[in-house]
């Protein structure tokens, strides 16, 4: 079977659709070419990911011995969120990666947020009952010896732009025509799809499918086929941010850090040459220049000579991801915003979802609209879980945190789950048995509440009859006795 897959747009979606393709499909005699321009810049600031592309890369063949080294990336065990909640304790958490060896502890979190949320005075809070937190307070490499019998799940912090030269390589080696020319105009064929495009060489590029990577000005989605997008500006008040970089942590650590600022918040992420750092804010509560000064300030580098990018986010998605005969995938397709490092996830899952979509289909186009409903709905999904942060934020110390404390622009399923928790329902059982549509797990919505401490302000109750099965100690021991497990995060970078 002989077709022509089209990508327009390198950078890390274009490159990892390029390799998912043409692993899959050019021993079947489809022809991959991705056609980017040498003039137009890559924005590059997703430097983070979740477990998802730890296992995109394991199904490729991609070997972390090989590609963490040429893209300066290290392990990430989670997020550290610091000064989103007000409340005594509460002060900071830690957003674990759940692994297997957790179902030994993560039932004596979930017993305690119930016992809190009667009113028992226990402890609700995430940070001591997951091992990748007890990794992270010790510093520790995600990988197990030999000897343990549990994988772990991790992310990784990497360097955009190298991992997109990378994955390139990888992808030309597997059999993907590699283009460089600026695509002038998209051509429409009579029907409405996409018939070709054309450069400013003068080549005409066509193909059957054809894929838009080309960020948010999404030049074949959105400005040829008028695919509509759908904002979420009225959920999710973030649309810019500012960013630079500074010199590597000593040591370097294994954890994103997320710290609420007056206006949003700043991530720092630990690469091995450098540290990446960002202050994403909403435009109408802080000028750009108030963004840059307010980051220095927070980094202690006010009179520094760095220089700072300033970039515009564009935050909602596409009605149609997969329209016509094109496909957008990455930050043409639409962005949620940086929080939970969920843009790669979304794209290991568009690219994914379609390769299996247009196989099933014998490579027509009849499953279209189940595709992008599914993609959609991971979107609604992840924007709840996103806009949650904010709306359980107790900060009054700005219009900014005020103003997202009173958004009443949720979606149902937001407030069912949050309805669930405050009434003391089963929110775990609702969201594990599928009642409730999300792309998180309830460590992560049970994180996310205990970790903020939202617990209601009900009479307390004796423990008289509520005696808890899980010893606090216990769980200590264990986890520190798993611990011991694992390796030195910068030993283990340094032997890569």
């Amino acid at each position: 079977m002989s077709r022509t897959i089209t990508i327009l747009g390198g950078g890390t979606a274009g490159w990892m659709s390029a390799a998912a393709m043409a692993k899959r499909w050019v021993p079947k005699g489809f022809r991959i070419q991705l056609i980017e321009s040498p003039d137009i810049g890559i924005i590059g600031v997703g430097e983070g990911s979740t477990p998802r592309l730890k296992h995109f890369f394991d199904q490729l063949g991609i070997s972390e011995s090989d590609w963490m080294p040429k893209c300066n990336a290290t392990f990430k065990n989670g997020i550290t969120f610091k000064g989103w909640s007000t409340k005594p304790g509460c002060e900071s958490y830690f957003h674990p990666f759940a692994s297997y060896v957790d179902n030994k502890t993560q039932p004596a979190f979930f017993y305690n947020a119930s016992l809190r949320r009667l009113g028992a005075a226990v402890n609700g809070q995430p940070d001591n009952y997951y091992l990748t937190s007890i990794l992270t307070q010790k510093n520790l490499a995600p990988l197990p010896n030999i000897n343990f019998p549990f994988e772990v799940e991790y992310g990784y912090h990497f360097d955009s732009h190298l991992l997109g030269a990378y994955l390139r390589d990888f992808a030309v080696n597997l059999g993907a025509n590699h283009i460089q020319d600026e695509i002038t105009s998209v051509n429409l064929s009579a029907n409405g799809d996409i018939s070709s495009l054309t450069g400013k060489s003068g080549a005409c590029y066509s193909g059957d499918i054809f894929i838009d990577c080309t960020g948010f000005s999404g030049k074949i989605i959105q400005q040829a086929l008028n695919t509509k997008f759908v904002s979420y500006a009225d959920n999710l008040f973030n649309d810019a941010a500012v960013v630079f970089a500074t010199p590597a942590q000593d040591p370097i650590g294994c954890e994103t850090l997320s710290t609420a600022l007056s206006s949003g918040w700043a991530w720092q992420i630990p690469l091995r040459n450098r540290t990446g750092n960002g202050y994403v804010y909403a435009s109408p509560f802080s000028s750009a220049d108030q963004a840059e000064t307010e980051l220095r300030k927070h980094l202690g580098l006010l009179d520094a000579d760095i220089e700072a990018r300033h970039l515009k986010m564009k935050v909602g998605r596409l009605e149609q991801h997969w329209n016509k005969n094109c496909l957008a995938v990455g930050l043409s397709q639409g962005f949620i915003e940086p929080l939970e490092a969920t843009a790669l996830n979304l794209v290991c899952n568009t690219i994914e979802d379609f390769i299996h979509t247009f196989e099933s289909s014998g490579f027509q186009r009849d499953q279209q609209s189940a595709f992008n409903q599914r993609v959609n709905s991971g979107y609604e999904s992840i924007r709840d879980y996103i806009v949650a942060h904010y709306v359980l934020n107790s900060r009054a110390d700005s219009d900014y945190w005020i103003e997202n404390g009173k958004n009443k622009n949720l979606s149902g399923t937001l407030n069912h789950i949050l309805d669930l928790w405050f009434t003391g329902k089963d929110l775990a059982t609702e969201l594990e048995k599928g009642a409730i549509r999300s792309s998180y797990r309830p460590v992560s919505w049970y994180a996310l509440f205990g970790g903020y401490g939202i617990y209601p302000n009900l009479k307390p109750i004796e423990l008289n009859n509520y005696l808890s099965q899980y010893s606090e100690k216990t769980i200590a021991k264990f986890l520190t006795h798993c611990a011991l497990n694992f390796r030195d995060h910068n030993s283990v970078l340094a032997e890569q």
